[in-house]
């Protein structure tokens, strides 16, 4: 006979609470959408990182690193008050120039900005859709060419790409969540953008509508933070005057227009062929996409679409551009991640009865914008030629050798950057190419008298109407009056002696220019313009000033 064991006290029992399927379903879920993310941001991250030196340098990243060798100081100044435009891309450079790290950081900045936005993609898909179509947005925004040629080019765009989704996703935050805190860190989000591209404006403007249109139940709160916004931004819509007045932009009358809605048409159809794919049936394809998505996804997310596109395409119709402003595909990066969501949505909603098409689809379209990108830029996925490279080390180290601090160097040539990096000596700035009035205020802001004036060419540039690795070796008229190099494509040219005067170096310079014109090369017909326009702004200052000295006496 068994004796029974004396039963366990009883214990009290505490309801634990368990995750329910869906629930459970939807953090793997979530689990795994953050996994593709992370894996699609490493594939660019990688991408950009092999690729970082690949394309040459531009004379606009050598504009940002001289602007940044200048004190914070003297890059505010120079920013808000010469050139305009952006200040937080120049505060970048100016980082990036007093930690010694040149070129590369430079376009290392840019990168990390580029692969910053791939996550910020993903979290304005799934705000304004699911997980499949922000998904398939991500992989589209990061296969684009523009944004695979932003992120390793040391400019501002990919900074601008970043700095509006922030300002995007802190928007709808604030609407979703009204409060102080919320609606400034808005205002920071959006500050930054407009501080990074005088594009920002267009972003500001298509989010005011899109409140309008969308969140009038917020339109109070909305109102003040935009108005809070719009008077923090002081400095920066005053550095947008200062860049719009150089270029002679507006909006009115007094000038020419981009030229009607046709032709802001054909430049949004160029722009969205940089986005995905530029050959028109592919383009046509990813519009019919765009459009497809667009009836399919929910309201909110159309109106955001609509707002964000279709503020820029009325500024376009309504503005008036000076002769020399130019808008590109790259200005309006910030519009990117939002025509990706709609191509995804067009995707997944034509597939819906087959969703294993969807990854299929994506594909073929990544595998077209990867074509478009080496037709864009083949030089994005190849490297520079050995002997370029060779040539360009050893024209900077000639340089280097020869310049003296007070040579006047013109335009912003990569080569300054190989000869400031060799001789600390070189000269800390130059003489603007495309801007007569600027150039002529750098003219008579230096000490006097003037140096050696420095020019170079480069026959290889993407601008030329024939390239070449080899460049002949010409000298301008009077020849005595120069000393000439050359290094594979690139011609160095000097002058004999100082210029000493505005004068004299205008001439000079003149003459250079018309060798480049001979030879075929690119930029020429712009320089030869604003040296001429330069001198003769020289001779009507030259004249008021001998006017008001026999007035005076």
């Amino acid at each position: 006979m068994t004796e029974s064991l004396p039963s366990a006290p009883a214990r009290a029992t505490h309801a634990v609470p368990t995750a329910s399927p869906a629930s459970a379903g939807a953090s793997v879920a979530d689990r795994r959408f953050w996994s593709v993310v992370a894996l699609l941001t490493g594939a660019a991250g990688l991408f950009l990182a092999r690729q970082l030196t690949a394309w040459p340098p531009h004379e606009d990243e050598t504009l940002a690193l001289f602007v940044g060798r200048d004190s914070l100081g003297g890059v505010v100044a120079h920013v808000t008050q010469e050139r305009g435009g952006a200040p937080l891309h120049f505060l970048v450079a100016w980082v990036v120039a007093h930690a010694g790290l040149g070129l590369e950081g430079l376009r290392a900045a840019s990168a990390v900005f580029a692969v910053a936005s791939l996550p910020l993609v993903a979290l304005l898909g799934l705000r304004l859709t699911d997980r499949r179509t922000a998904l398939l947005a991500t992989a589209l925004t990061a296969g684009s060419w523009m944004f695979l040629f932003h992120g390793v080019n040391g400019r501002m765009y990919s900074l601008f790409l970043c700095t509006s989704l922030l300002a995007w996703l802190a928007l709808l935050r604030a609407l979703e969540r009204p409060g102080a805190g919320p609606w400034g860190l808005w205002a920071v989000a959006v500050l930054a953008c407009v501080a990074t591209h005088p594009y920002g404006a267009l972003v500001v403007a298509g989010q005011a509508a899109f409140v309008v249109l969308a969140r009038r139940d917020r339109l109070h709160p909305a109102a003040l933070a935009f108005g809070a916004v719009l008077v923090a931004g002081t400095p920066f819509w005053l550095a947008d005057l200062v860049l719009a007045g150089r270029f002679d932009v507006g909006v009115g009358g007094g000038g020419r227009r981009l030229g009607g809605p046709g032709a802001v048409a054909e430049y949004l159809w160029r722009t969205l062929g940089d986005f995905t794919a530029g050959w028109w049936p592919l383009t046509a394809s990813a519009v019919a996409l765009a459009v497809v998505g667009l009836v399919s996804v929910r309201r909110e997310a159309r109106l955001l679409a609509l707002a964000c596109a279709g503020v820029p395409a009325l500024a376009f119709v309504l503005a008036r551009l000076g002769s020399s402003a130019s808008p590109e595909s790259r200005h309006l990066i910030f519009a990117l991640p939002v025509t990706a969501i709609l191509v995804a949505a067009g995707i997944v909603r034509l597939t819906r009865s087959a969703p294993a098409l969807a990854p299929a689809a994506a594909a073929a379209l990544l595998l077209a914008q990867g074509a478009w990108a080496w037709e864009r830029t083949p030089e994005l996925f190849t490297a520079e030629p050995d002997d370029r490279v060779a040539a360009r080390a050893e024209a900077g180290a000639y340089l280097a050798s020869v310049a003296r601090p007070d040579d006047v160097l013109f335009g912003y040539d990569p080569l300054w950057l190989v000869a400031w990096e060799r001789s600390p000596g070189f000269p800390r700035a130059a003489v603007p190419r495309a801007d007569a009035e600027l150039a002529l205020r750098e003219l008579r802001a230096r000490d006097r008298p003037l140096g050696h004036g420095v020019w170079v060419f480069d026959a290889s540039k993407t601008t030329n109407v024939d390239r070449s690795e080899r460049i002949p070796l010409r000298t301008p008229t009077p020849a005595a009056a120069f000393v000439v190099r050359a290094f594979g494509p690139f011609l160095v040219v000097r002058t004999a002696a100082p210029t000493r005067t505005p004068r004299t170096y205008l001439a000079r310079a003149a003459r250079v220019q018309l060798l480049g014109r001979s030879l075929r090369l690119g930029d020429t017909d712009v320089n030869l313009r604003t040296i001429e326009r330069a001198e003769q702004e020289r001779r009507g200052y030259a004249s008021s000033e001998r006017s008001l000295s026999s007035s005076s006496r």
